[in-house]
């Protein structure tokens, strides 16, 4: 694919330049899904081809898949600091989101806080069992009195769980989880936290940073693992009610027939990543912040919408005045650069961010929202040509 003709002021007209060696488009949006690392490919690959048995078999070949599941289990358990008893499998990070928020309703008679800013697979869950939405401070922080007043008796139904994101998906803003913990700790002592940190396992170590959550959701498609797994994690002794019913398997925690290799290439991720973690916040830091940076002297009207020291290190949000983002989008694909405006939702449409509106930026101005994402795959040609053809779009959508 080679990029469209480009309009700059005079009318003339400039070609993108050819495709890397990679011969593929500058790829920045990691943060919806990044492709598979070779070595969670190979693990995979025995389990679709030859050990394919089902784990909950009695024979040597389903008890090979269930040992390769058992060690899988034992990768997240040490990576996230929790118990290997207490990793549950399921789908997705949707699925672990729905499980941790509608599960520890079921099994405890209460509902849930979440705060205004977080993934609607948080959010809806949320609403579905009846809970409430704590407001957010204007850099997207938790507002930690509003938090403690929701938890006040006389706020409404007791609270079982608060769910509070450790990196926003849209923004990239880390969570400060232990000082939400100590206001929940001080004002319902009997609630748990819950943590999405879908996007937090490529940006910190969890088993330091979730160290105050009770229950931890994960996907593999954001840290190069397969679509269609992920992890809800418990401590021990967390009430959960199953909201998938049938074979009993996870220990009645999530009844349905093991997605053996996708658990295995999960495993095999998650571990390549906990050696590579500090040299890629490095390597990417460095890159997202040549972009953040090249971008804002570039284009007038430019900023981020979360400050560098607050946020993860390859997630650049920035609001671009004077344009709309879904006119970018399609300029920048004819260029060969892969962008979004914020989450991913099932219909591509766009949406007003439900987190922009949270911090309190206006409509018009988040209408110029654009989101660049780096990941383990990202290589600093792809920075480059986002550099050199993210301004002359802007250039001509003004």
């Amino acid at each position: 694919m080679t990029g469209a003709p480009l309009r700059e002021s005079g009318q003339r007209t400039r070609q993108a330049p050819p495709q890397s060696q990679a011969s593929r488009p500058a790829y920045l949006d990691c943060a919806a899904s990044t492709p598979m690392r070779p070595g969670a490919v190979e693990a995979m690959v025995p389990f679709l081809e030859t050990q394919f048995a089902n784990p909950s078999g009695a024979h040597r070949m389903a008890r090979r898949a269930r040992e390769a599941i058992d060690d899988a289990r034992e990768i997240v358990a040490d990576a996230l600091g929790f118990d290997p008893h207490g990793v549950v499998f399921t789908s997705g990070g949707t699925e672990a989101d729905n499980l941790a928020v509608r599960g520890v309703a079921a099994a405890t008679g209460t509902t849930a806080l979440c705060p205004a800013t977080e993934h609607h697979a948080v959010l809806h869950p949320v609403e579905a069992v009846g809970g409430r939405v704590v407001r957010v401070e204007a850099d997207g922080t938790v507002d930690l009195d509003h938090l403690a007043a929701q938890l006040e008796p006389e706020a409404g139904p007791p609270a079982g769980l608060v769910s509070a994101m450790l990196v926003n998906n849209e923004s990239g803003l880390i969570a400060d989880l232990d000082a939400v913990a100590e206001v929940v700790r001080r004002h319902a002592p009997g609630a748990l936290m819950h943590t999405d940190a879908v996007q937090a396992v490529n940006w910190v170590d969890l088993a330091e940073s979730a160290r105050a959550a009770d229950l931890l959701s994960l996907s593999a498609h954001k840290f190069g693992g397969p679509k269609g797994v992920g992890v809800l994690a418990l401590r021990p002794g967390v009430a959960l009610s199953a909201q998938q019913l049938g074979g009993g398997q996870e220990a009645d925690r999530r009844s349905g027939t093991h997605n053996t290799a996708g658990i295995v290439a999960l495993g095999a991720a998650l571990a390549e990543l906990a050696k590579t973690r500090d040299a890629d916040i490095e390597r990417l830091g460095s890159m997202a912040d040549r972009l953040a940076d090249g971008l804002a002297a570039a284009i007038d009207g430019c900023r981020a919408t979360v400050a560098r020291s607050q946020r993860a290190a390859g997630i650049c949000q920035l609001l671009i005045e004077g344009i709309e983002t879904e006119a970018l989008l399609v300029l920048l694909d004819r260029c060969d650069v892969m962008a979004s405006a914020a989450a991913s939702c099932a219909s591509g449409a766009m949406e007003p961010s439900h987190v922009l509106a949270a911090m309190g930026i206006d409509r018009r101005v988040a209408a110029g929202s654009l989101r660049l994402s780096l990941g383990w795959c990202t290589e600093p040609w792809e920075v480059e040509h986002a550099l050199e053809f993210i301004p002359p779009c802007v250039e001509q959508l003004r």
